[in-house]
């Protein structure tokens, strides 16, 4: 089995919700200049439009996921204040 080491780390959105141990979903990754699906795994279900970070590879085009918030987007001030 072919892992893909490069997608993890990458952030995604969800086009199709996970359901946790129940079944697969799938995020769309935007890698190697482009944008790439794969099959994403979860330990909890996750919405359709979820931001979620790739944290493992489970082989040919399949992932597990996180839910991601930006850490950056909780700064007080963040929002617009740069300038």
């Amino acid at each position: 089995m072919v892992r893909d080491e490069a997608v993890v780390g990458c952030q995604g959105v969800l086009v199709i919700a996970t359901r946790g141990a129940a079944g697969p979903g799938e995020v769309l990754v935007r890698i190697r200049g482009g944008s790439e699906t794969f099959l994403a795994w979860s330990a909890e279900p996750l919405p359709v439009g979820a931001t979620v970070l790739v944290i493992e590879t489970r082989g040919t085009r399949q992932v597990d996921v996180a839910e991601w918030a930006d850490p950056l987007d909780a700064l007080p001030g963040a929002a617009g204040d740069a300038g």
